[in-house]
């Protein structure tokens, strides 16, 4: 019989094999200041439980599961780990904390420890027998299941390659199973590395089902030891063939010995189908792997390096050639248990066979091309084999002793875990390369357990699906909801002002160029009035001018410069005064409204402009390339020519609280700050950018409008306001975070837009 070894190098097949398909499921309890148990209920604003796909409870109403979605890269698995944990940190309450580690922080009585209050009551009632059955105590345990899939094509390939089966779904099975074997056999090496539970509060071991003895000492895990979460001795599943692990398992469901088949808890299972019959039609699709305690150290539970050797462990473990019997899957299990108790400063009991697991590790790297990345990794494995000191259990022990105890050294980390999520909110971390306004969209639909999937995160385009409906989003407000015309409108702004004046709404008078001397023919025109130059096109308020005053020869023909590096056509209108709004308008009502003030600096006297501009660019509300509420003030050309026509220079020194302005236009793209004044403007205003909306064909929009008196009532004969411009795709993240009042979310509104089931 070929080995899948040489099958493996038959087919050259090195990319495929350091390819797989990865999913993390990760508990953790919610805790409170105090270091105690948080017995509130799983917070409401999470969704509905009974179909969320990423935010879920475990065992008890405090025990948060969180869960990726399958992932065809550990890089891809990591940040929606971090981004989970972002939603999740920030909507449960702010005295609670995610505790990091697996053994549960000092549990109250029993019966106080609240079960997961679920709708399906099937869900509830197999709590219930758990509870009876081992006692809730055990049931706090947290730790992370790894699940792992081969790549679909590979498996192909080496079945084609090979004549022993006649069909995928035999091979495949066949493949799983040795994976499964060769992993229960040298699974201590794993307890050995990630072994993270060396110490638990007294109140554990209080178990009215289960009586237990403390340890006497540090060890490396409780969790994966005997005094950790397992079945009783009688139930003994076989994982030799899928015929023999189904029979068996339905076998101790039949005599009582297991409620069903999921309260299986050894630390592999087999999966792919909802029930374990299924699998002898169907197949193994994938395993997973129980045994991780988690890693205080990791913010997510698991580390990015520790899930890499997981995955180059299980294809060790496919590429060994000899496959374990059921007898040495056995004794696995009691190499697991003994290397969970040792002491995690000693050198462990099988050093040897660690040292030559690693070393063929590295082999196998080499012989399958694999990177230099995966041999370090395999390496720090290694050198922790020879100083023990460097492991998690180890490290753990440092912590505690230096922080007083288990409890205070856990609080310290779940704080500094909540503080780095919540230092910059607008941020999801692990999509920071996405443009704002589409991260907040994806925090909000992961809260709400809406499953995204990202089409092109170049594009910003996301697949929503929620139930049996689907829709898709570009930019985070472009959707199937707006006519197809209605970007197309208002990305031309003659377009949009003729339409807009056709039905009687005021815009201000203007003329469009194509050619920068056709335009310096018309400075007659325009040298002794206010005037606003800009792109025809753009929706950022880049190359945009602003003359109050008028406009002399050379600052209007350097004004026309920075229009036409935007667009081959751009527009002078006259400038109108009053003061400018942004009014967010979101599905037939106005959500927010923004007042914009121009990029400026506050004068101390002391300060040139370089430094004061310096000195407001430090805010950590601000940022580049739209990646936070607030662009930074930038010193270009453009500002030089405001400081000049103001008699200043970079250099200059303000006086103290004079204020300087840096740009004209308002836009938060160049520098502006922000005021919220929502429930300030006349509902007249309100009522006149919803219907200019609905003309264009739009259900979102940002319509710019100048009100030199916002308490003044706009009629239709006496318009209070000028239209400025309609347009599409305008950013949500500046009426989210603003300089002063009330930030307005609008995420939320875009998707009860287009799933008005979600609460």
């Amino acid at each position: 019989m070929k080995t899948i070894k040489d099958n493996i190098k038959e087919i050259e097949m090195d990319q495929a094999f350091h390819q797989a398909i990865y999913g993390i499921e990760k508990e953790g309890l919610r805790v409170l200041n105090s270091g105690e148990l948080s017995l509130a209920k799983h917070p409401s604003e999470l969704g509905n439980r009974s179909f969320h796909p990423y935010i879920q409870t475990d065992f008890s109403e405090t025990q948060l599961e969180l869960i990726t979605p399958p992932l065809h890269s550990i890089y891809e698995t990591n940040r929606w780990l971090k981004g989970i944990h972002d939603v999740t940190l920030r909507t449960i309450p702010k005295d609670e904390f995610i505790w990091p580690m697996s053994m549960p922080v000092p549990l109250p009585e029993e019966s106080i420890i609240p079960i997961a209050d679920l709708d399906n009551q099937d869900a509830v009632a197999y709590r219930n027998h758990l509870a009876a059955k081992y006692g809730k105590n055990k049931q706090m345990l947290s730790g992370i299941h790894y699940n792992f899939e081969l790549d679909k094509e590979m498996m192909r390939q080496l079945y084609l390659n090979q004549k022993d089966y006649t069909n995928l779904v035999q091979f495949q099975s066949f493949v799983y199973l040795k994976l499964a074997r060769n992993f229960l056999r040298y699974r201590w090496i794993l307890t050995y590395l990630l072994g993270a539970a060396p110490v638990v509060d007294s109140s554990f071991f209080k178990n009215k089902k289960c009586e237990m003895t403390l340890p006497e000492k540090y060890i490396r895990s409780i969790r994966c030891s005997h005094f950790g979460y397992a079945n009783s001795e009688d139930v003994s599943i076989s994982f030799e063939s899928v015929e023999k692990y189904v029979e068996n398992l339905e076998t101790a469901v039949n005599e009582g010995k297991l409620s069903e088949e999921k309260e299986f808890y050894s630390g592999v299972r087999l999966r792919g189908t909802k029930k374990a019959r299924e699998m002898l039609e169907q197949g193994i699709s994938y395993v997973e792997l129980r045994i991780f305690d988690l890693n205080p150290f990791s913010a997510f539970g698991i580390a990015e390096e520790d899930m890499q050797f997981i995955h180059l462990f299980c294809m060790l473990m496919i590429y060994k050639e000899e496959s374990a019997t059921m007898a040495e899957v056995e004794k696995g299990k009691e190499m697991s248990d003994l290397v969970a108790l040792e002491y995690p400063f000693d050198t462990t009991h099988y050093h040897q066979e660690g040292i030559e697991l690693i070393n063929q590790m590295i082999k196998m790297i080499q012989e399958t091309n694999g990177s230099r990345d995966q041999i370090d990794c395999v390496q720090q494995a290694k050198d922790k084999l020879e100083k023990p000191e460097m492991t998690l259990a180890a490290r753990m022990i440092k912590g505690i002793e230096e922080s007083g105890d288990y409890v205070s050294f856990g609080m310290k980390l779940a704080k500094k875990y909540k503080e780095e999520s919540l230092e910059k909110p607008y941020i999801v971390r692990g999509f920071e390369n996405m443009e704002l306004s589409t991260q907040l969209l994806i925090f909000d639909a992961i809260k709400k357990g809406i499953t995204v999937e990202i089409l092109d995160e170049t594009e910003q385009f996301l697949k929503l699906s929620y139930k049996n409906q689907i829709e898709y989003v570009k930019n985070a407000n472009m959707t199937s909801k707006d006519q197809y015309i209605a970007p197309l409108i208002m990305e031309n702004k003659t377009v949009t002002k003729k339409i807009l004046a056709s039905k009687g709404f005021n815009v201000p008078a203007g003329e469009e160029y194509h050619d920068k001397s056709e335009a310096e023919k018309n400075y007659w025109l325009y040298k002794n009035k206010g005037i606003v130059i800009k792109p025809k096109s753009t929706n950022y308020g880049v190359g945009i001018s602003i003359f109050k005053e008028g406009a002399n020869f050379d600052a209007y023909q350097s004004a026309l410069d920075f229009a036409f590096k935007e667009d081959s056509t751009i527009l002078v209108e006259e400038f109108i005064e009053g003061t400018e709004y942004r009014f967010f308008v979101l599905d037939g009502k106005v959500a927010a409204i923004l007042l914009r003030t121009p990029a400026n600096v506050i004068g101390d006297g002391k300060q040139t402009i370089k430094e004061l501009v310096s000195e407001k660019n430090k805010d950590p509300l601000r940022g580049t390339n739209h990646r936070a509420p607030f662009e930074e003030i930038q010193l270009d050309e453009i500002e030089q020519l405001m400081l000049k026509e103001q008699g200043y220079t970079t250099e200059s020194i303000p006086k103290k609280d004079n204020q300087v302005f840096l740009r004209e236009n308002s836009n938060m793209s160049t520098g502006g700050d922000s005021t919220d004044v929502t429930d300030s403007i006349d509902e007249s205003y309100k009522k006149a950018a919803v219907e200019m909306t609905g003309i264009i064909g739009a259900r979102v929009c940002g319509v710019d409008l100048i009100i030199p008196d916002y308490n003044h009532i706009s009629t239709k004969e006496n318009p209070g306001y000028t239209a400025l411009e309609a347009n599409f795709n305008p950013a949500m993240h500046m009426h989210a975070y603003v300089s002063k009042g009330e930030g307005r979310p609008l995420a939320m509104g875009i998707l009860k837009m287009l799933f008005p089931e979600i609460i």
